[in-house]
Formats: C-alpha cells, structure tokens, sequence
C-alpha cells in the first residue's frame, strides 16, 4: 500500500472511530448490552466468557506487532516507550485477565457465557482500535528530534503520562481482583464498593 492510499486509509479509520463512539453512547441508552448478568438469546451461540475475551481483544496484540514495525517512527524513543505501555496493558487484558478469569471458576457460581455476535462486534472494534494506535504510535504522530528544545517538554508529559497509566493500570487490576473474588464467593450479582469500583 502506498503512503497516499495508507493515509486516507488512517483518516477514514479515524472519522469512523468518532462516529461511532457517539453512536454507540446513544445506543445504549435504549440498550441493554445482552452480556453478563443481562445475558439474553438472539445473539449467536455461546461461548467460554474467558475464551471470548481473548478472542475478541487478541487483535490488539497482534496486528499491533504486524503494523507497528512498518512505520516511520517506529524505532524512536518515545514511539517504544508508548508502544510498551500499550502492549503492557493489553497483555493483560488479552492474556492475564482471561486466564485469571477461567482459572478463578468456583463451584459456587459459574462464569456466564458470552454471546458470539457481541463477542465478533468487540473483535472488529480492537482491529479499528488496534490500527489507529500502531499506526498513529508508529507513523503519523510527530515526534521531536532528540535532545531539541521541544525534547525535554515532551519527555516530561511522556512521565507523567507514565505516572497515570501505572496508577491506572494498578487501579483495573486490583478491580480485576476484587471482581473475580466476589464472582468465586458465589451469591448471585453484587455490586463492589472496594477499591477503584468505590466511586
């Protein structure tokens, strides 16, 4: 693919993102996602809730790895360093979180299937999302030549932009932690007032 088909490739991938996140906020204000506790047939053939959320974020992963490497950044310092923190993160949403989740099972209460179609739907979701992140980290984003004056500022909101998402990715495990708990403690729906879920 040439740079011009690529660049209007990103930019129609990039308005259909802004599209559709209002969309969707509109739709679920008359919508009841039909996963979890609101499970509901009509939305394709179940399957394992752990299988299915490594499925459908697996995109992130790798067509991340696939893209990243054929931008023009892609070996700049803080392209890597932002490249880190979102395969960091994925990783654990991909392969941590779905592995603790099947090997949490209780007795007590069995984990609810997940629906194919919303499962397939979140899927092509990570594969825009995926695109949009490899491709704006390693392509389109615009970085400073080392040690320029425009340097040092960006290295600084790199930091603390590094504070955030470890504060952050500390607060979506303890949550992962405290979810899976009350899940193996059986009991039906509760809703956690602990941690990052306490606001």
């Amino acid at each position: 693919m040439d740079e011009l088909e690529d660049s209007k490739l990103f930019w129609a991938a990039l308005v259909s993102l802004y599209v559709i996140c209002p969309l969707t906020v509109a739709s679920l204000q008359f919508l009841v996602a039909p996963y979890g506790r609101h499970a509901q047939p009509g939305w394709g053939p179940p399957l394992p809730a752990a299988l299915a959320w490594f499925l459908m974020e697996s995109p992130t992963l790798w067509l991340t790895l696939i893209l990243y490497p054929r931008g023009r950044y892609c070996s700049h310092p803080i392209a890597l360093i932002i490249l880190t923190l979102y395969l960091l993160h994925y990783t654990n949403r991909t392969v941590i979180f779905p592995l603790r989740l099947h090997f949490s099972k209780s007795k007590k209460m069995k984990p609810k299937d997940f629906p194919l179609y919303i499962a397939l739907i979140a899927f092509a979701f990570n594969l825009l999302n995926a695109y949009l992140q490899s491709r704006s980290i390693s392509h389109y984003a615009d970085y400073p030549t080392t040690f320029s004056n425009e340097w040092w500022w960006i290295c600084l909101r790199v930091a603390a932009g590094m504070l955030l998402f470890f504060w952050g990715m500390a607060v979506n495990i303890s949550s992962d932690s405290v979810l899976l708990r009350l899940k193996s403690e059986g009991g039906g729906y509760k809703i956690p007032g602990e941690g990052g879920l306490s606001w």
